[in-house]
């Protein structure tokens, strides 16, 4: 891999976690001495991406913004690294006017038609649409592709197999994405899933399936470039499942009581991980690592200031931009 790229996958995780970590600080800031989930000026539940960087950096750095992607309820990491603008997508956090949805639609609801992202609460949600814009696509005669994400859980699901099929069916533009960072919520994989690796479904559905262990960047930018090419070339869909890592809780405020596997969870965080590669091979130092956060903090800082600015929307407007 040229070492552009390396660098490039680099400053995107970084610049992701330092969201993620910022979002943190400000989800929690006012929820204290005692949590509530409904206090604050972030309100609501939370679901943050931290240790799933390098799904959503090694996928989009294939992507153009003319490429569509869904996303989950987790979707900071991969609106950031499709280029959804981060000053709005932090107003739309914070629930101000100036944001995505103006405010309405907080951040499980994330839409940018700029560089044609979407997002869902609803788990396996974006895979029907996802087909829906490959459809379009393909009719269009141009080279764009869809891809679609979601949780491991996910797959269990109605839409997760019927978008698969259809997708397959017509030989559609689209790279069906799983994120296996190991918990449904509180419930472990091997305890809803009766295979041990979601990508095997794929045969099922006449299409190549792969799944990219060790949660690393570099894997999943050359598994993602495969299905990717093969999808622009008309060749049909694919399934690509990666083997991350969901640092925190499912959501702020989960006490991970059901979680077997924090104590060494620290050590595979993946950022420190893809530092010491790119030290090793000389292409990383500290004064490297030092800019790069730096360049991030300033983005993401300047992203909160803007979403602090930004008004809150007026009572009044309630029953403005709904359908009736």
């Amino acid at each position: 891999m040229e070492p552009q790229v390396r660098a490039d996958l680099y400053d995107m995780m970084v610049l992701i976690r330092t969201f993620e970590e910022a979002i943190l600080r400000e989800y929690h800031a006012d929820k204290k001495p005692v949590f509530d989930i409904g206090a604050g000026a972030i309100p609501g539940e939370m679901h943050l991406s931290a240790g799933q960087e390098p799904v959503a950096a090694g996928v989009c750095a294939h992507l153009t913004g003319d490429d569509a992607v869904t996303a989950t309820h987790r979707p900071h990491h991969f609106a950031i690294a499709h280029g959804v603008d981060l000053r709005r997508m932090t107003a739309e956090i914070f629930g101000r006017v100036d944001g995505l949805g103006k405010g309405r639609g907080g951040h499980m609801h994330l839409f940018d038609p700029n560089v044609h992202f979407s997002c869902s609460g609803i788990i396996a949600e974006g895979y029907p649409p996802a087909v829906g814009q490959a459809l379009a696509f393909q009719r269009k005669s141009t080279d764009r592709i869809a891809v679609a994400v979601t949780g491991e859980g996910a797959a269990n699901q109605g839409g997760f197999h019927e978008a698969l099929n259809l997708a397959s069916l017509w030989k559609l533009p689209v790279v069906f994405v799983i994120e296996d960072n190991d918990w449904g919520i509180s419930v472990p994989r091997s305890a809803s899933t009766c295979v041990t690796s979601n990508a095997v479904r794929a045969a099922g559905y006449d299409m190549p399936g792969e799944r990219v262990e060790d949660n690393s960047v570099e894997a999943v930018h050359e598994a993602a470039g495969k299905a990717i090419a093969r999808a622009r070339a008309g060749e049909g869909p694919s399934l690509l499942e990666v083997h991350t890592l969901r640092l925190w809780g499912h959501f702020e405020g989960d006490a991970q009581a059901y979680r077997t596997d924090l104590e060494g969870v620290p050590g595979r965080d993946p950022i420190p991980t893809f530092e010491a590669s790119l030290r090793a091979d000389g292409l990383l130092d500290d004064d490297g690592m030092r800019a790069a956060r730096e360049r991030a903090q300033q983005r993401v800082e300047d992203a909160i200031a803007f979403a602090k600015n930004s008004p809150q929307p007026e009572p009044a407007s309630a029953l403005e931009y709904v359908f009736a």
